[in-house]
């Protein structure tokens, strides 16, 4: 009763929240539409012919968005790499608020157009181009000037590169705006590539871009349907990629290095191949938060454009491909672009703006403001004549090490996490770092502040002791007076040197990475020099080289920064959004703030029990209860079995237990706190559920590792020699995760899950893909696991291995529990009772006769046991 009473409280209340937040979404709604004019878009969905691939038709999945009043210009937008028309729904929305007709589309090989990916190549993805402008200029509702249709390109990353080799190859387009792409994607995979020179290879972004083409079956789209088309799947290893692609990179992936086919089809697809036929206005955004295409590629295609009398306009923004927060910022830009040149009002000169990711430091709250700047000129990476400042560096001569295939690494960024600036830089202080692997050289105290925006630049003496290459990593880091360092945008470049002679120092001039970087007064400058980075390819032999500051003293030169302070947006608009921000805010926090005082409390009564479920309900839209009033406990020492059939609700328990989703109603604790998605307690419970997931390009040491220093603990805590003996993959561990078969995947996850030997190991049917013998281990170790005290749950299919592995038993059928006990006790459950009336009394007559006997229920085996429980709703 007491239960049913907090549950309907919390109902009620629930209800009062929900209503409230709903009314504030309704205002917020309104204040929108006021603000917006209230503005409607029709949005229509269509297939149209692509170009043939192998003589066969290829349809595009495109969608247009029109105005409320026509005719109007046009914009193709084209997506990034792995996504879909689906990814421009707002970014074509806003093009047509603004009165344009926005045309959006899947590229071949993805979403539900058909064909296969060729990267960007002349006679298929940019040919799609061309045939889709084509279908814009023949309308009737697009605006025309002088005859001639107004119709622009636009979009980000693959799709900005995209836009530029549309526009060099149709001149019926009239304005560019391509934001955070590529010059030359040779130097963007594999950095000081040149000629002969190999470059160093990017391999963990180079695997993320490739694995973006691999579909995933069955898993619904956006628009509610298989993201993969019937017979649209590439060669076996492919994905959805080109044969002749797919061969391309897993070759150049496979040595580090570009072959022959890999730098054609890497020409093919770079703009820079093609500026100088690009004859449309063009504005260049980039992300300042970018380790894969970073500044130094749009100032190439601004050099480029610039040589052949293009009118450019180059904005550096926040995000990028590590922290995409400048998105909206990027859509703006490209509607004011577009309307400028439509309207015939493109600067003869260059204007140039960069966003200060540090501004000025408030003495009250702390934290760093953030503002645009503008120039009346773009200075380039590498900044304007006298607009650069020399800082002194200090240090000896250094020797460092590079260990066998770069491991251990340094970690400086991860891809799609690096942007996170500071913040990341100081999470990654917990990793132990790779001793003798870096050597530094750090400045005096910086007076009067320091705006690096550019690409800064130093001399260096390098000496190799053995090998005739040298890959080296460099960074300049902003080191404040207590010490703490940041690696702006956690952007290092990488330098690759070949035809080294052993024992003699060669001179070299490194070109740091492009960044914006506003180094306080008081701050110290520090350059290190590394020879590992987790997100590169690394020599598979040890090397020793010795770094040193060329020249008596050393030196770095750092472009300066300048402009006038803009505003951004029409201060009434920011006043709107700000008080919706506050009030959504403040209702969400509400709404957290009452839930956990009514049910998400401790219970000091469970601080010794590790896991507590109690009335556990999880209801999904529909009415569908997956999980409907289940309780049970689990004790220090017990391996508890969860069984039941398909759809029993086993795994969405176990993801209600270890924090994945949240219950609709019940309380979960381990160790008396209760469990949401983040808690702390969840420190102290190792899982694997819904089987393994890796990143399929490193090896199966380097996910383990990468998965612990994710976690913030010492890496002398993880016990990585248990895990890996629990892996049991041998030489294997040092394998690409790609090669694995699923047993393997399966160990090495359930190894990922006891790093650090949790004291609640949650795994769900963990014994998928293993062999006998390897199931026979999986059993030996989770009974010594619960032995040391520590916790196991486990769900398994296999009753005959639950019955030998597990000590207790909770048994689950459509949603509810319907036994729990011990395994003994639920296997006797089923126990055949003697003929004899009164088993008392035969015990009697026994021992009279002198026969000592003592009753023991007879047993079954737990599947036949099981059967019985769940049988009569089968």
């Amino acid at each position: 009763m007491m239960f049913t009473a907090i549950r309907e409280r919390l109902r009620s209340r629930r209800t009062q929240l929900v209503l409230g937040l709903v009314l504030l979404l309704v205002l917020a709604g309104t204040i929108i539409g006021i603000a917006t004019g209230g503005s409607t878009v029709t949005v229509s969905s269509r297939f149209v012919a692509g170009t043939p691939e192998h003589g066969k038709p290829v349809r595009l999945d495109t969608s247009l968005y029109l105005p409320e009043t026509t005719p109007a210009p046009a914009v193709l937008l084209s997506q990034g790499f792995g996504g879909d028309k689906h990814s421009l729904d707002s970014e074509a929305r806003s093009f047509a608020e603004h009165g344009y007709i926005a045309m959006t589309y899947s590229a071949r090989g993805f979403g539900q157009s058909g064909g296969l990916v060729h990267f960007a190549a002349p006679g298929y993805e940019v040919s799609d181009g061309r045939l889709l402008i084509g279908q814009l200029a023949a309308r009737t509702d697009v605006k025309r000037v002088d005859g001639r249709p107004q119709i622009a390109t636009a979009g980000g990353s693959y799709g900005g590169a995209l836009s530029l080799l549309i526009a060099a190859a149709d001149t019926r387009v009239g304005a560019v705006a391509a934001d955070i792409t590529w010059n030359d994607l040779s130097h963007a995979l594999f950095p000081n590539f040149a000629g002969t020179a190999p470059g160093v290879f990017k391999r963990l972004w180079a695997g993320q871009l490739f694995a973006n083409a691999f579909p995933e079956r069955g898993r619904p789209g956006v628009a509610g349907l298989s993201t993969t088309p019937p017979g649209q799947v590439g060669p076996l290893g492919c994905g959805r990629f080109a044969a002749d692609v797919c061969a391309a990179y897993l070759g150049s992936a496979s040595a580090g290095a570009p072959n022959a086919a890999m730098r054609q089809l890497m020409r093919q697809a770079s703009p820079a191949t093609v500026l100088g036929s690009i004859t449309a206005p063009t504005l260049l955004t980039q992300g300042e938060n970018d380790s894969l295409f970073p500044l130094s590629e749009a100032d190439a295609n601004a050099r480029g454009l610039a040589a052949h009398h293009v009118p450019v306009r180059v904005v550096w923004r926040q995000g990028g491909h590590d922290l995409d927060v400048g998105g909206g910022t990027a859509t703006s830009e490209a509607i004011s672009w577009v309307g400028d040149v439509f309207a015939g009002s493109v600067p003869t000169t260059q204007r140039f703006r960069l966003s200060e990711q540090a501004g000025v430091v408030s003495a009250a709250t702390g934290d760093a403001s953030e503002q645009t700047l503008q120039s009346p000129g773009y200075p380039g990476i590498a900044g304007q004549p006298g607009r650069t400042r020399t800082v002194e560096l200090d240090g000896p001569p250094q020797p460092v090490s590079a260990p066998a295939d770069g491991s251990p690494a340094i970690i400086t960024t991860i891809p799609g996490l690096g942007g996170i600036s500071s913040r990341f830089d100081q999470a990654l202080t917990l990793v132990p770092s790779a001793p003798g692997q870096t050597a530094t050289f750090t400045s005096g105290k910086v007076s009067g502040g320091l705006l690096i925006a550019g690409q800064p630049k130093v001399r260096l003496a390098i000496t190799t002791q053995t090998t005739r290459d040298v890959t080296l990593f460099a960074g300049l880091r902003d080191v404040a007076p207590d010490g703490t360092q940041t690696l702006p945008s956690q952007l290092v470049a990488p330098l690759r040197l070949t035809g080294m002679r052993p024992g003699v120092p060669r001179v070299v001039t490194v070109r740091l990475p492009s960044v914006v970087r506003n180094v306080q007064s008081g701050h110290r400058l520090a350059l290190t020099v590394s020879t590992t980075d987790f997100a590169y390819a690394a020599a598979h032999n040890a090397r020793n080289y010795t770094i040193a500051l060329a020249g008596r003293t050393g030196a770095v030169t750092v472009p300066i920064g300048s402009g006038t302070a803009i505003a951004a947006g029409h201060p009434m608009a920011w006043l709107i959004v700000g008080a919706l921000v506050c009030l959504l805010i403040g209702g969400a926090v509400a709404f957290v703030i009452i839930r956990r005082r009514l049910v998400l409390k401790s219970v000091p009564e469970l601080a010794a029990v590790p896991v507590s479920i109690k009335s556990l309900v999880k209801e999904y839209a529909g009415g569908y209860r997956a999980v409907d009033d289940v309780s049970f406990q689990v004790e220090r020492g017990q391996v508890l079995g969860l069984l039941g059939p398909n759809g029993a609700g086993k795994t969405t328990a176990l993801r209600v237990l270890v924090g994945l989703i949240t219950p609709t109603a019940g309380e979960v604790h381990v160790f008396g706190e209760p469990v949401v998605p983040g808690a702390p307690v969840l420190a102290r419970v190792g899982a694997f559920i819904e089987g393994p997931g890796f990143l399929p390009h490193l090896t199966g040491r380097e996910n383990l590792r990468l998965y612990w220093a994710a976690t913030g603990r010492p890496e002398e805590d993880a016990d990585f020699a248990t895990a890996l003996d629990i892996a049991g993959l041998g030489p294997s561990i040092d394998r690409r995760v790609r090669t694995y078969s699923h047993g393997m995947k399966q160990r090495l996850g359930i190894a990922q899950a006891m790093l650090g030997l949790p004291e609640v190991l949650v795994l769900d049917e963990p014994t998928n893909g293993l062999d006998p013998p390897q199931i026979a281990e999986m059993r030996e170790v989770l009974q010594d696991y619960a032995r040391t005290g520590r916790t196991v749950v486990v769900s398994s299919h296999l009753l005959a291995e639950v019955e030998q592995t597990c000590t207790h038993v909770v048994v689950m059928h459509k949603g509810r529990l319907v036994a729990a006990g011990s395994t003994v006790e639920i296997a006797g459950a089923g126990g055949v009772q003697l003929s004899v009336a009164d088993p008392a009394e035969a015990t009697r007559v026994l021992k009279e006769a002198g026969i000592e006997a003592e009753l023991v229920p007879a047993r079954r085996a737990l599947e036949d046991v099981f059967l019985d429980l769940i049988g009569a709703d089968e």
